[in-house]
């Protein structure tokens, strides 16, 4: 690829060109708003979706940086903290902070129980945290940036995290026992009530990564649905991660971090005395909040009400019934473990997955892939409530194609995927990706 050098303009461009070329560039990227999409956005409909501009614009200039300069912004997060640590079945003592994004959640969590142990176990010099393999890679991106150490422990068949394996990797530098509710890959709540009961007999945190699943479970569950026990309802967890921006349908970006009680929240902020500038202090990773996050997450939460989710709740795990029927119906295919709500992944043991996407790519769906074992991944959103025929009948007909013409050589993703996942050598698969990273985010 050939870069070209791109210099800021010396006279500016009228406003309405500018506009027309964004939306023509728009039109390249992938066609969420038609529900081809299974991951990425999470599309509530054209009625939300414009009163959540309007009350994200409100406050577009705000900064959160010092909430008492906007008294607005602090009534915005702290009810939304309070709201989301009520649905997680925490008490009133609960306390926390809106972050940007699940990765940011996490990595608060993870440095409040490092510095906790900073302060209470001088004795932990290489802090540890016990995590299953599916759990999301912000664990370990927040350990890579926070010196932790993680120790890696396998699930089971069910794809749920192994608790005699988590017990045996539970050592004296264990600062935090971590489960996933549901985890991203097969969408299966970890077994957190085991899991926080081992936490407490072993002295240590439990954080639960409910973002994806914090603005659904309690809904799908009050709906009749069965959900295993995940949240501060259950003796021994400790924190919990909950994006308002997926499930809970507000602006990107909107996460929170939650925590059983104040005193454990305060090992998250952060403070410097000694500037020439002031005081420095505060609860999260960014400095310069964007108001409008905070103030679109408190709108739709206030807007949509618990009525509201649950109704949003009911029809989207009617669609990914409709979509779990018609996967397992296609011949070849079948769905991963059990799904607890609206997240699954599917394989073959017929016929290449990844050149099922890549069929299916095709014919317009954005098709998400994964690894160990090869699949692909649906999250369900609103807005394939349309679309669950016209992809089944696409899925079913791609997958005829490609199972009948098993000959012909992966291309495209299904290769790269598939040379990524069979290499032993994990090292060289990383410098493939940083070297695929490096290209895509330079100018063409």
């Amino acid at each position: 690829m050939t870069s070209t050098i791109v210099k800021l303009p010396v006279a500016g461009t009228p406003g309405e060109q500018l506009l027309q070329e964004m939306g023509a560039l728009r039109a390249k990227d992938a066609n969420w708003k038609d529900g081809r999409t299974w991951s990425l956005v999470y599309y509530p409909g054209d009625e939300l979706y414009e009163f959540l501009k309007r009350a994200y614009t409100m406050f577009f200039s705000e900064n959160g940086l010092n909430p008492g300069a906007f008294p607005s912004l602090r009534k915005f997060e702290t009810e939304v903290v309070a709201m989301t640590a009520g649905m997680l079945g925490a008490g009133p003592e609960a306390a926390g902070a809106v972050t940007s994004c699940g990765t940011e959640s996490i990595m608060m969590a993870l440095k409040t129980y490092r510095d906790k142990a900073r302060a209470e176990r001088p004795g932990v010099t290489h802090p540890e945290i016990v995590v299953p393999e599916t759990a999301h890679p912000a664990f370990y991106k927040a350990a890579h940036f926070l010196d932790l150490k993680v120790v890696r422990i396998p699930v089971g068949s069910d794809f749920r995290a192994d608790v005699k394996a988590t017990r045996s990797a539970v050592t004296e530098n264990a600062i935090l026992i971590v489960g996933s509710a549901p985890s991203y890959p097969q969408g299966v709540i970890d077994p957190v009530e085991e899991l926080a009961a081992l936490a407490r007999e072993k002295g240590v945190g439990c954080h639960v990564d409910a973002c994806l699943g914090g603005f659904m479970l309690p809904f799908i569950r009050k709906l009749g649905y069965p959900v295993a026990s995940f949240d501060f309802s259950v003796p021994g967890v400790t924190s919990m991660s909950a994006d308002v921006h997926k499930y809970g349908f507000a602006a990107k970006g909107a996460s929170t971090v939650i925590f059983r009680d104040r005193e454990l929240r305060k090992h998250m902020f952060y403070v410097f005395t000694e500037w020439s500038g002031g005081v420095y202090a505060h609860p999260t990773m960014t400095g310069t909040r964007p108001g409008g996050s905070f103030a679109a997450a408190w709108a739709v939460m206030k807007h949509l009400g618990e009525e509201g989710y649950m109704e949003i709740a009911r029809r989207v795990m009617q669609t990914t019934g409709k979509l779990l029927d018609g996967v397992n119906a296609v011949p070849g295919l079948y769905v991963l473990g059990k799904p607890d709500m609206s997240v699954f992944s599917f394989t073959s043991d017929q016929f290449d997955i990844y050149a099922l996407a890549d069929a299916m790519e095709a014919r317009g769906w954005h098709m998400d892939r994964q690894m160990r074992p090869a699949c692909l991944h649906l999250m369900v959103a609103l807005t394939h409530e349309r679309i669950v025929r016209r992809f089944l009948d696409d899925l079913k007909e791609c997958a005829r194609v490609v199972s009948e013409d098993t000959s012909a050589a992966p291309e495209g993703a299904a290769a790269m995927y598939g040379m990524m996942g069979t290499l032993s050598d994990r090292g060289m698969v990383k410098d493939f990706v940083i070297k695929y990273m490096d290209q895509l985010m330079s100018v063409d």
